[in-house]
């Protein structure tokens, strides 16, 4: 029974369109009259443990439909990745506010915070619902045919490469952009959706699901390169060797680490230079340009895919729905029917939280240096209409009189 206060938050990397899921959640639960209050935490579950609430049941519907529109967290968001201690000070601030629904929208740490909650207040024998609405544009929640965050950000790399492959037809070199993508490649992958005729870029795709040697590397880009006198090259963060060492430790001497322990993979451009400096030296090619996509992929302001937004906000309120309905907890997840249509179901917290979904090998190319027409067909209605589209000049060539 949804009834009382409730309190929702955002946590992990900002998406474009995470505060779709947010409208949803207070949209939704507005309508019961059996809610009294609808609380929002500002900076996730850091916000939660600090009591930094704030009152969205006085928002405007208005606002936060504009709100709705906007990328990033409205809320704040954190990379608190809570342990039991801590997950006590959630549920112990949630229980002296009288809290008895709580949204968490965010990735897999998210859903796993939701459940140890859960868990300290059923063994308090407090009533707290908790539930998990799925983001991360990393696209690797599991069970989940896929997530908000992921179209519109596959949206922006797809058009940001098709960009480049602009740029560099008219100016021929070799291009190497690094997209964010730690153990699973989908981000990464989405750069092909730009590619419109056979010649066109990126050539080549590397992903974490396949093991990456620098030599094959090297040997791919200059059979590119001599086929079409330039090479475009999409490279996931997270590409490693057959021993699983980050490809950016074997060429980097001083590792830089997060906070979780983990090698520092993107926000440095420190993998992009050293691959273009390694193809400088072991290729001889002049022109090698580099670029890090970095935070710009997450929350670009108008680059946004309609479809994403739509599931955005139907997951938010998909989950306050399961929470008047239904007398248990659970992660809401996206489940694809037909050739595009989804459903929503509620499944269990510790069905989601702690594991990675990766590419399958069938969106892969055997030789692991591209993605196959499986992959394009499962990410295009991912990214919403009106992708932008290019065109190329036919080229009808002129007879030459003067031979030099």
């Amino acid at each position: 029974m949804l009834e009382g206060k409730i309190l929702v938050a955002q946590g992990g990397g900002p998406t474009a369109v995470i505060n779709q899921s947010l409208a949803g959640v207070v949209i939704e639960a507005r309508k019961f009259s059996t809610v009294t209050q609808v609380y929002g935490a500002y900076h996730g579950v850091r916000g939660i443990v600090n009591e930094d609430f704030i009152d969205l049941t006085q928002e405007t519907t208005n606002n936060l439909e504009l709100v709705a529109n906007t990328p990033a967290s409205a809320l704040g968001s954190t990379r608190d990745k809570p342990d039991l201690a801590y997950c006590q000070e959630i549920f112990k601030v949630c229980k002296a506010h009288e809290i008895t629904t709580f949204f968490y929208i965010g990735g897999n740490d998210s859903s796993d915070t939701a459940r140890i909650v859960s868990e300290e207040a059923s063994k308090a024998g407090y009533n707290l619902r908790c539930f998990h609405i799925p983001k991360t544009i990393d696209n690797d929640l599991v069970i989940n045919d896929h997530t908000p965050g992921f179209g519109s950000a596959a949206r922006f790399v797809a058009s940001a490469f098709a960009g480049v492959n602009l740029d560099n037809r008219a100016l021929p070199s070799v291009y190497i952009g690094v997209v964010m993508g730690r153990h699973a490649g989908f981000l990464t992958a989405a750069s092909a959706l730009g590619r419109k005729y056979n010649a066109d870029g990126p050539h080549l795709i590397y992903l974490p699901e396949k093991n990456f040697s620098l030599d094959r590397f090297i040997a791919d880009v200059k059979r590119v390169h001599d086929e079409h006198g330039r090479c475009i090259v999409a490279v996931s963060e997270g590409i490693h060797d057959e021993t699983g060492e980050p490809i950016i430790s074997k060429l980097m001497q001083n590792i830089e680490r997060d906070a979780h322990g983990n090698v520092q993979l993107s926000g440095t451009g420190a993998l992009a230079d050293l691959l273009t400096d390694h193809v400088k030296k072991t290729l001889g090619v002049k022109r090698v340009r580099g670029d890090t996509f970095g935070y710009l992929q997450r929350s670009f302001l108008g680059c946004v895919s309609d479809v994403d937004q739509r599931e955005a906000r139907e997951v938010g309120e998909k989950a306050v729905q399961y929470a008047r309905w239904r007398d248990s907890d659970g992660s809401v997840v996206i489940e694809r029917t037909g050739f595009y249509s989804v459903e929503y179901h509620l499944k269990r917290l510790d069905e989601i939280g702690g594991k990675t979904k990766v590419m399958p090998d069938n969106f892969i190319v055997p030789e692991g240096n591209n993605v196959t027409r499986d992959f394009l067909m499962y990410c295009r209605p991912l990214i919403g209409s009106g992708m932008p589209d290019a065109f190329h000049l036919r080229n009808y060539r002129v007879p030459k009189i003067l031979q030099r």
